[in-house]
């Protein structure tokens, strides 16, 4: 399922969640003017190796720093590939405005930061033996996901479904399309944990960690008054 739009308008320009997203790109295109040698160093300099922090040797073996922790900030804004890095931006491009206008720009770049941090944190508590660059910004958007699925349950995603060569577009519940979403995670992190190698290369531990972190501190960010009215009336294109 690829998620194509929702129905919530915005009321506020999300110039946060747009300066995110120009990092992310800025950076990706960056590194590809790099050599591919200094492209790696790169991204295992500042992408998150767990087994960096577990195993000061290994670290300085490998000419890394064991105690650069600006890592666990830095990888948020690092990806691996076109793939990956469409992904994240699609989904913070559809539900990040939202929380961004709910919360105001100062608080929803606090909010974002912590949910990043966090579902590093997580990723790195459960896999300290990864010696892989951990990169991406979908624990922190899975932030965003968490306070979306409790801010705008019944807001309308159409999404995308590929059948062969024929997409189909469907219009479902934000609550189905999320909660849709949180168990492939569940399922993909119980591979990767009962048959390891199968569960592909994704960090299943920061998208659930950060969810989940997000679902429970965004009621402290929301600034806008209790007669706030949410439009959940599905657009109409023109």
């Amino acid at each position: 399922m690829i998620p194509i739009r929702d129905s919530i308008p915005c009321n506020t320009t999300p110039y946060v969640s747009w300066g995110i997203m120009a990092i992310c790109i800025g950076v990706y295109l960056v590194m590809l003017l790099m050599p591919d040698s200094v492209a790696q160093h790169f991204l295992y300099m500042y992408g998150m190796v767990p087994f960096r922090y577990s195993n000061p040797t290994w670290s300085q073996h490998f000419g890394l720093p064991p105690d650069y922790y600006f890592s666990f900030l830095s990888s948020l804004f690092l990806h691996g590939g076109w793939a990956h890095l469409l992904v994240n931006m699609m989904f913070m491009w559809i539900f990040a405005d939202n929380i961004e206008d709910l919360m105001g720009h100062r608080r929803f770049a606090v909010f974002y930061l912590i949910c990043g941090l966090s579902a590093t944190y997580i990723q790195w508590y459960f896999s300290q033996n990864l010696v892989v660059p951990v990169v991406g910004a979908s624990g922190a958007i899975a932030g965003v996901l968490g306070a979306y699925f409790f801010r705008f349950p019944y807001a309308r995603v159409v999404i995308m479904v590929p059948i062969l060569f024929f997409p189909l577009f469907f219009e479902i519940p934000a609550i189905a399309f999320l909660g849709v979403w949180v168990i492939l995670q569940l399922q993909e992190l119980s591979t990767a944990a009962l048959f390891p190698g199968m569960g592909g290369n994704s960090a299943w531990w920061a998208h659930l960690g950060g969810f989940v972190v997000g679902a429970l501190i965004h009621p402290w960010f929301i600034d806008k008054p209790v007669g706030y009215r949410i439009d959940v009336e599905p657009r109409e294109e023109a």
